[in-house]
């Protein structure tokens, strides 16, 4: 793709007069929108880990601790998003969206309801792995004993010892916001991949540079969310081993 961008056309050779002038004058430009589908993207991705996070973790916990005959029942739920294809979900969420316009207008920003029945397999998984791992009935009948709200006991006890795995889900929940098409087009919502081809339709060099800035981006914000789900104690004895005995 970095070749692919460098080429000269018909002349032969390589420069960098296309990243020159997107960099100068692109994003102020006709590009610009680019910039707001990125931002839309975004808001879309933290949406979306909000709206599964809040709903999915008390729900799971709740199945697993007071109801754990149904969790096979849950996971049929939340599995099954998985087997439908987009094209599908989009042709039963139109007639939803027309209601949810309606009330709710038609902001780029209801996408993420949408985006958080196709993430839902992947954060499930991830958090039940990390759930099955954990003694949660134990840990909860003891802050009870204690004398610890279900607040409390959600918020202090049980979210910390699932940190890693609710990170997990965060993580691949802005992956598949971020590189998602389909239900943001035939909705006809403007995310960073709609933008993109929108672009590629005019200049397919520029197209692939910024199909790179965003690649890179994406990169970035996940390094960022993998980062934070590193271990304390982890991070703290790569510093005692950087220091050395004195």
């Amino acid at each position: 793709m970095i070749e692919f961008t460098l080429r000269a056309g018909l002349v032969g050779g390589y420069n960098v007069d296309r990243w020159v002038a997107l960099f100068q004058s692109g994003f102020t430009g006709v590009y610009r929108p680019v910039l707001v589908a990125l931002g839309n993207s975004v808001a879309l991705a933290i949406g979306t880990v909000i709206i599964v996070m809040l709903l999915l973790v008390p729900t799971m916990l709740l199945v697993h601790i007071r109801f754990p005959y149904l969790r096979r029942v849950l996971e049929f739920i939340c599995i099954l998003p998985i087997t439908i294809p987009a094209i599908v979900l989009v042709v039963g969420l139109a007639p939803i969206y027309t209601v949810v316009a309606r009330m709710l207008g038609s902001g780029v920003w209801t996408l993420a309801f949408a985006y958080g029945i196709t993430v839902l397999p992947f954060a499930y998984r991830a958090i039940q792995s990390n759930l099955d791992g954990v003694d949660v009935r134990t840990l909860t009948e003891a802050a009870r004993t204690l004398g610890a709200g279900w607040g409390s006991v959600l918020v202090r006890v049980l979210v910390p010892n699932l940190r890693r795995g609710i990170l997990a889900g965060a993580f691949i929940a802005v992956a598949v916001v971020l590189g998602e098409f389909t239900i943001a087009s035939l909705l006809n919502r403007v995310n960073l991949q709609t933008a993109l081809v929108v672009v590629s339709k005019v200049d397919p060099y520029t197209a692939v540079i910024l199909s790179l800035l965003a690649l890179a981006f994406a990169s970035m914000l996940l390094l960022i969310i993998g980062r934070l789900g590193a271990p304390r104690n982890q991070t703290l004895r790569r510093r005692t081993t950087v220091k050395g005995p004195a």
